[in-house]
């Protein structure tokens, strides 16, 4: 293939990738251009929309700007960092974030040294956040500055914890030969209570559903906020990469909350979002002690989105992966040299997930697939969509269960509607507390 045909690959595989290459459809018309008004030539972006080098990052920018809700960020500082960042070299995201961390870190160690210690727990939440935020668009996933930057990150949420008087404590939850990292944060309740068990997928941490554990509380749950393999602090200190088999991640937090005696052993629930919501359900496919799961969003196939990735390169790889693997690399691996968003993205899953080429990635995500494993739940089942999902197959999942079960649509009009509804933390809230109450009043 010549490098003409390979740049014009690139560049309309890189559109794809951004916009609809993950769909679990034909890539219908989503068009979201911006509108202009003719008389005055005038540009007006989409509210979602911040003029990122790709939707992935106004994405991001709109998850983080939903995190003031729950003071994890200020409208401002979101705002003013994403502004610096050149929308023409996604490289300088990281750099741009990293300096708002800082300067946010610095304002923390001053209020506690002057003695203002809820300012500083405020400042220290805020400038944990920004650490997190710059790791969304890294190219070397093992250089030093990415250890600096998730240190500082756990620092400072930890001395958010401590000067805040938070409830929510540090636990390390035995793992095979290891522990997973998380925080447990126990409701003001006597006597045992219900337990909500909460991970991200592949972008988030475990520090990321800190409103998902204070909502949780404040409705008379304990929370236990983890990261687990391919996730947050485990993927960047402990290297262990994504597993399909959930069910082996899950069964040792169940024996770990079953084992307190101020958890409810019987009423043990779990939501996993993103990734995590096919993992979510994965486990509650296996590990018969979850009492509820939530999943936003519902999955049934998540290779479905790289093989849509691969499509907008070529219609024709996903054979030549089947036939020749060394040549699919080969290709794969020319178009990612022409567009510096097609690199990141396959590099970054292919990281997270454990695996050095991208036919590797390939036959690995096929596994993140039920196959039929959803017909042995028999959890309380809430199956999360949204009018503008791109990675899940909620309907199918939710027609595909035998088990108590609800269906949530997210919707335009609600101002949600795209996947795990960044930038509506409140209303995605509100609705999966909902359900888990109406759940646990539906067995008094």
């Amino acid at each position: 293939m010549t490098s003409h045909a390979l740049r014009a690959l690139a560049l309309g595989a890189g559109v794809a990738f951004a916009a609809c290459g993950d769909r679990d459809d034909d890539c219908p018309d989503t068009d979201t251009d911006t509108d202009t008004d003719t008389d005055t030539d005038v540009t007006r972006l989409e509210w979602w929309e911040f003029g990122q080098a790709d939707e992935v990052l106004d994405e991001v920018t709109l998850f983080y700007l939903g995190a003031a809700w729950h003071q994890s960020a200020d409208v401002s500082e979101v705002l003013s960092t994403a502004h610096r960042v050149d929308p023409d070299d996604a490289t300088t995201w990281f750099p741009t974030w990293i300096a708002t961390a800082q300067r946010v870190e610095a304002m923390a160690v001053a209020y506690e040294e002057a003695g203002h210690r809820r300012s500083a727990s405020h400042a220290w939440l805020r400038a944990a956040t920004y650490y997190r935020a710059a790791m969304h668009r890294v190219y070397d996933f093992t250089a030093p500055e990415i250890d600096e930057a998730t240190a500082r990150a756990v620092a400072a949420f930890d001395n958010y914890l401590l000067l805040s008087d938070s409830p929510c404590v540090p636990v390390a939850i035995p793992y095979e030969d290891t522990t997973l990292p998380g925080y447990f944060c126990k409701a003001d309740v006597d006597g045992p209570a219900p337990v909500l068990l909460f991970h991200e997928g592949k972008d988030g941490w475990a520090e990321d559903g800190k409103f998902i554990a204070e909502e949780a509380m404040a409705r008379g749950y304990h929370a236990l906020l983890f990261d687990g393999p391919g996730m947050g602090k485990v993927i960047r200190r402990q290297g262990l990469p994504f597993r399909h088999d959930w069910e082996a991640v899950i069964g040792p937090i169940v024996d770990y909350v079953e084992a307190d005696p101020d958890v409810d052993p019987d009423r043990i629930a779990l939501c996993g979002v993103s990734l995590g919501g096919f993992l979510a359900g994965r486990a509650a496919a296996y590990e018969p002690r979850l009492w509820a799961v939530a999943v936003n969003a519902g999955v049934m196939d998540w290779s479905t989105i790289y093989d849509g990735y691969i499509q907008a390169i070529d219609p024709d790889l996903l054979d030549l992966l089947e036939t020749d693997p060394d040549t699919f690399d080969a290709t794969v691996l020319q178009v990612m040299a022409y567009s510096a968003f097609m690199d990141w993205g396959l590099r970054d899953s292919m990281w997270h997930h454990g695996v050095d080429t991208p036919s590797a990635l390939m036959r690995e995500v096929d596994r993140f697939a039920m196959n039929g494993d959803e017909k042995q739940i028999t959890a309380h089942m809430l199956v999360v969509d949204a009018e503008e999902e791109t990675r899940g197959q909620a309907k199918p999942l939710y027609d595909s269960l035998d088990c108590p079960k609800t269906y949530v649509l997210f919707t335009a009009d609600e101002a949600a509607q795209f996947h795990v509804q960044p930038g509506a933390s409140a209303i995605h809230a509100e609705k999966v507390f909902n359900w888990l109450d109406e759940v646990a009043r539906s067995e008094e």
